[in-house]
């Protein structure tokens, strides 16, 4: 359950959820997809409350990448990332050829085009979860919501992943990432939600928000924060050796 939770997303803008199971990121995530309604408070995109517009017009607003997908049949690349135009195609729509140019752009704007037709089933996790953007590019939504999209992956994988958000949100895409990562937030987070029991700790700047204090108190493990020889740059957060 959430307690008074406040998040503005800009344009361009990452933002990273964090804090320990249970402290309430995937709730967030659930009532900024519109899949959970509030019991209070409202959810917006720009000035329209996500609630007042149908499920398709909040996908063309708001997309989510879930932590885990499962495709039950063998389907390509490129059909999984034309299920990204379902918003815009209406009831019983089928893809024309200009949808097929936009899935196709989204895919080579994360650099997957050469796999087009390769069963996703077949494809390793990163490159999974880089079909997954693509498919929200084909949405051509404001706003990517990332349920952990460094889990299970390793750290080549993950690092290829973020520096696709990091240059997709340079051309003005936002994203709201849930995360048990933080030192990936050191690195690509504009800013920072971080929970405790459905409350928030802190939120702001990288800098701001991952302290020792603070993440010790969110994680309840002592923390260490390295820093460069300035001492003024985070590089490294790590569990405290006793």
């Amino acid at each position: 359950m959430l307690h008074e939770v406040s998040l503005e997303v800009e344009t361009g803008q990452i933002v990273y959820l964090l804090g320990r199971n249970g402290s309430g990121k995937s709730t967030l995530m659930r009532c900024l997809s519109g899949v959970l309604r509030p019991q209070a408070g409202t959810v917006k995109v720009g000035e329209q409350p996500l609630f007042s517009l149908s499920a398709a017009e909040r996908a063309k607003r708001v997309g989510l990448i879930p932590q885990t997908y499962a495709v039950p049949f063998a389907y390509t690349v490129r059909q999984i990332v034309l299920m990204g135009r379902a918003p815009h195609l209406g009831l019983f729509g089928v893809p024309r050829q200009p949808d097929v140019d936009i899935a196709e752009d989204a895919l080579n704007s994360v650099g997957m085009l050469a796999l087009a037709d390769v069963p996703f089933s077949q494809l390793s996790g990163g490159q999974q979860q880089l079909v997954m953007i693509a498919r929200g590019l084909a949405q051509q939504c404001r706003v990517l919501l990332m349920d952990e999209p460094d889990s299970h992956l390793d750290l080549n994988n993950q690092q290829r992943v973020m520096n696709i958000v990091a240059q997709l949100a340079e051309q003005g895409l936002s994203f709201v990432i849930a995360s048990h990562v933080p030192n990936n937030a050191l690195v690509y987070a504009h800013k920072v939600l971080l929970l405790q029991e459905g409350h928030v700790l802190a939120d702001g700047s990288p800098a701001h928000v991952l302290t020792e204090p603070l993440l010790s108190a969110a994680y309840e493990l002592d923390t260490e924060v390295i820093y460069d020889q300035s001492g003024s740059v985070a590089r490294a957060i790590l569990p405290r050796q006793r």
